[in-house]
């Protein structure tokens, strides 16, 4: 029973379901700095972000793989419809907590964390494969440091062009304003190029564990395209607890920063995508902005929200993978 298409099908609608509120939950990583410095009014910022992941949706499916098939190997696990079930509820769950208070939690984290924990749950350590899960890990923790470093040194070589010019900070500011629309829209297609491929992953998973589909290397395109769809529609929403979070609490932007943040981190987004590698958007757009924000002047970022912020990114892991082991648990009393 646990392998029946009703239960495939719930895989799939909640797959869907995690894609869409992955996109109005991380509308910010986009857009907050554009909104926040008004470059682009909200309305606008977010329809150009729900068109750009739609499209960056559809770009790639490295990600995808990865999730799919490095965590565990599907075809090997007996109750592998129900791991997915457990895990995308864990991680909705978390995504639901995390928006309604406004901190800007890592989906990605939650997604991971949660498959970790409800293959735990179902065979116990021996069917997770630790040395993909291990890359995965590493990748989720070292972007946000490199986005952090890039971010500041960009930032540092940026102020010292136009000093070294002599072009009025005003006039400086105008002109990043406009440059912000680009790169707003280089950050909506790199999240989507990253982010909605992890809902392909997942789905690919439940298909391979149910017998439904032959590997995890192949993506099949009605996967690829609901994702997207899913994911566009999400971002259309727009999540503006952590809008306000993102694009004002962490440090003060300004166009110049903004434009800044919004280059480094959606480079370190597309490079690990590249790599097929899945990164948190949240973690590398927070700690952009926390590096041009230090550039500027250290105690110009407010470090009390940036040390919420990374308590959080801790904390999503275990959290989200202790949930997806309830989930499973409960689900397994009934299938």
């Amino acid at each position: 029973m646990h392998t029946s298409l009703p239960l495939v099908v719930a895989v799939i609608v909640l797959a869907v379901s995690f894609d869409f509120i992955n996109g109005f939950h991380d509308t910010a990583n986009a857009i907050a700095t554009t909104v926040s410095t008004k470059a682009l009014p909200p309305k606008t910022a977010i329809a150009l972000a729900a068109v750009m992941n739609f499209v960056g949706a559809l770009a790639f499916t490295g990600v995808a793989k990865t999730i799919g098939g490095k965590i565990a190997d599907p075809a090997k696990l007996e109750f592998g419809v129900l791991i997915v079930l457990a895990a995308l509820l864990a991680a909705i769950f978390w995504n639901l907590v995390t928006w309604w208070y406004g901190i800007p939690s890592s989906s990605s984290h939650a997604l991971i964390g949660s498959v970790v924990g409800a293959v735990l749950a179902s065979t116990g350590v021996q069917q997770i494969n630790w040395n993909g899960f291990l890359e995965i890990f590493e990748a989720l923790i070292l972007s946000p440091i490199i986005a952090l470093v890039a971010a500041f040194v960009l930032m540092k070589l940026v102020y010292a062009v136009f000093r070294s010019i002599h072009i009025p900070p005003a006039k400086v500011n105008r002109g990043f304003r406009y440059f912000q629309i680009v790169t707003a829209a280089l950050q909506s297609f790199t999240h989507g190029t990253n982010d909605a491929q992890k809902a392909m992953g997942i789905i690919v998973f439940a298909l391979v564990a149910a017998g439904l589909h032959t590997d995890t290397a192949t993506i099949p395109f009605w996967v690829q395209l609901i994702c997207a769809i899913s994911m566009g529609l999400g971002t259309s929403v727009g999540g503006w607890k952590i809008i306000k979070t993102v694009g004002g609490k962490i440090t003060k932007i300004e166009p110049i920063n903004g434009a800044t943040a919004d280059l480094s981190s959606s480079t370190i987004i597309f490079t690990f995508t590249q790599l097929g590698l899945p990164v948190s958007s949240t973690h590398v757009i927070s700690s952009g902005i926390m590096g041009v924000g230090a550039a500027k002047r250290l105690k110009g970022v407010n470090w009390g929200v940036a040390k919420r912020i990374i308590i959080t990114w801790f904390i999503t892991l275990p959290i989200s993978a202790l949930l997806a082991a309830f989930f499973y648990y409960m689900l397994s009393l009934f299938f």
